[in-house]
């Protein structure tokens, strides 16, 4: 049974739990720029370089993963969310992302099936491909509508060349997440795409939106309806979205979704809103009731955590929808969605 449709199976019984964020684990060892630069020789700083730790300090990356799947995470991800050309280029690491993304899927592979191998559970590996830096929707220059930093050809070759070696590290699926630009969301689609056809592997997508605002848009306008409408050509395993706001803020759009997305519906939102100092102080057990009510709504099929969210409010989130029935997909109505900002549905 391939990795898909074992987790089709899975999601079909029990709510699935998905891990927390690792950026906040990592902050919490207090790691020098020794610890990030190892005994690489890169020419710049890399202290904040978080995904080069997978071949610098790879005992702390497997420790964070190992946490999430103690607290009872079905799916953990790979920390590769910067790992891509454009971004470890502010670090000159950009030579190395091949490197650090099959160090990545190699680590949380191996930890997915030691944890798999204990109880006779699957757990899955999602090779995180985060939006990298650069915008294809805005012009960086107030003075210049027009002007772009990048183009979609050279953004799908960034992502493909991520996603190609996420493969190479043994990943089940790819996590197109915090989606803030949908034209950057497509080129992550596209070099997937264009993998599985050189490959002939089938490359299941997972893809997470992220708002900007609580309207519900993301940067580049979208609204939840119209980024499901946008991307579902690709037929994403998971549709979703993390990151933008607290769970509390989150709920609307988290209804929205689940009632017109006909696949399964991923939700890992940020403990809580910052507070004055940009941290993250929501308690464990807040954030898991009020994922729960989710569930307990039958709306999601995968929760986890972003921002601020801890092994802690895994493992909370793990006993709050223990004994939650999984949302059913729904199958609308054949008809034309199409996507601008709003979505359209012609009659």
């Amino acid at each position: 049974m391939s990795a898909r449709q074992q987790l089709l199976a899975a999601a079909a019984e029990r709510v699935l739990i998905f891990d927390g964020a690792f950026g906040t684990q990592i902050q919490n060892r207090k790691l020098t720029e020794a610890d990030y630069a190892g005994s690489l020789g890169l020419p710049a700083d890399q202290k904040g370089n978080n995904d080069i730790l997978a071949l610098t300090r790879p005992d702390v990356i497997g420790d964070i993963t190992r946490a999430y799947l103690e607290a009872g995470s079905d799916v953990v991800s790979t920390n590769t969310f910067s790992a891509n050309r454009i971004s470890q280029a502010d670090y000159a690491a950009e030579d190395l992302v091949a490197d650090i993304n099959i160090a990545s899927g190699k680590l949380a592979r191996a930890l997915a099936d030691e944890y798999a191998a204990k109880d006779g559970r699957p757990r899955f590996v999602a090779g995180a491909i985060g939006p990298t830096n650069k915008t294809l929707s805005l012009s960086p220059d107030v003075e210049d509508p027009g002007y772009r930093e990048i183009d979609f050809d050279e953004l799908v070759a960034v992502y493909k060349e991520q996603a190609e070696a996420l493969v190479a590290g043994g990943v089940d699926f790819i996590l197109i997440e915090t989606v803030f630009d949908t034209l950057n969301a497509k080129a992550g689609i596209m070099a997937v795409k264009q993998l599985e056809r050189e490959t002939g592997q089938d490359i299941p997508l997972m893809i997470s939106m992220t708002l900007t605002d609580l309207s519900g848009r993301n940067l580049s306008g979208h609204t939840v309806e119209a980024f499901w409408y946008a991307v579902r050509h690709a037929k994403p395993l998971t549709i979703g979205l993390n990151c933008s706001f607290g769970a509390e803020q989150l709920r609307p759009h988290v209804k929205v979704l689940s009632q017109i997305a006909d696949t399964l519906l991923l939700i890992y939102p940020n403990a809580g809103l910052p507070n004055e100092l940009g941290e993250y102080d929501e308690a464990p057990e807040t954030t898991a009731g009020l994922v729960a009510d989710w569930a307990d709504h039958g709306q999601v099929n995968l929760l986890g955590g972003c921002c601020g969210s801890t092994p802690d409010h895994i493992a909370a989130i793990a006993r709050a929808v223990a004994k939650s029935a999984p949302r059913t997909v729904p199958h609308p109505e054949p008809a034309m969605r199409l996507a601008g900002l709003e979505a359209f549905i012609a009659a």
